[in-house]
């Protein structure tokens, strides 16, 4: 009598389901079919927002025909764009410029000083209520005295820019940097790790999802700020946000709001571009809907 060797049920069913999805062909090709549930995905994950753009341009163009005196038709926005796009590109380089060259600096002398801080305590007593000064004091009222120091130059917008981004930078910076894990940092001191390699090791790593949320906040904050610094800044009328003072100004409520349309877009693809970088960067991290 022969041995026959027995497959429990739940074992053979589940290599037979498998063997099912894997030999599972498109007719006419031998290759699998591809799942649905990525598509499924996609198609919640751009319909909604989407509908909610449509239905938002449509209610605008209603508004817009029955009150052309209030805001122009998407229309005459866009015919606004297509006649002078010349215009509108220098302009626009000239307000990314100083978003580039502020916000970096403003984001940069954040975090730089937020490590100072996580280092000495006695930076963040003495140089804390300083800041929160300087941050609770309005732009609007600094602008004209750092035109005064400056010149009509680019140098106050430039740091009218770096002051919005600056706080929430540092602060984010420095919340991260003091929440690491404290089983891990005594691990380090009991190897008698300097407070570099505790820095570069476990600070700066456990940081990143913190820096990245300070970036999310500072990066549409830039636009604000460099917007805000070209309507109170006295100087060179150049930039979008000086076209939107010259434009309503002269009631041009086409080239208002096509230069407020650039400046909206000019954030969204900001912040998109960070959310990719943020998902190559942190792929590690539990949180991924900052890139969704």
């Amino acid at each position: 009598m022969s041995n026959v060797h027995t497959v429990p049920r739940s074992t053979s069913q589940s290599v037979t389901e498998s063997n099912a999805v894997q030999t599972r062909t498109r007719k006419g090709s031998g290759k699998p079919v591809a799942p649905r549930r990525g598509l499924q995905l996609k198609w919640s994950s751009w319909a909604p927002p989407a509908a909610t753009f449509v239905i938002a341009a449509a209610l605008w163009q209603a508004l817009a025909l029955s009150n052309p005196y209030v805001i122009p038709t998407i229309d005459a926005v866009w015919s606004s764009l297509a006649k002078e796009p010349m215009m509108y590109w220098a302009n626009l380089l000239v307000t990314l410029q100083e978003v580039v060259i502020g916000a970096g600096a403003g984001i940069l002398f954040g975090f730089l000083l937020a490590v100072i801080m996580a280092e000495f305590q006695i930076m963040e007593r003495a140089v804390m209520p300083l800041i929160v000064v300087v941050m609770v004091t309005p732009v609007v009222a600094i602008a004209p005295a750092l035109v005064v120091a400056f010149g009509f130059g680019m140098m106050p917008k430039y740091i009218v820019t770096a002051l919005v981004v600056f706080f929430p930078m540092l602060v984010n910076s420095l919340a991260g940097l003091r929440d690491v894990d404290g089983k891990a940092l005594d691990v380090m001191r009991t190897l008698h790790a300097s407070r570099w390699e505790i820095f570069r090791d476990l600070r700066f790593p456990g940081c990143m999802p913190f820096v990245f949320a300070g970036l999310r906040i500072a990066l549409p904050l830039a636009i604000v700020g460099a917007a805000v610094a070209e309507f109170v800044a006295a100087g060179q009328q150049a930039g979008l946000g000086s076209l939107v003072t010259i434009a309503a100004a002269q009631a041009n409520l086409a080239v208002t709001w096509a230069s407020i349309a650039l400046l909206c877009l000019m954030g969204v693809t900001l912040v998109s571009i960070l959310a990719l970088v943020r998902k190559r960067v942190l792929w590690w991290s539990e949180d991924t809907t900052v890139a969704r």
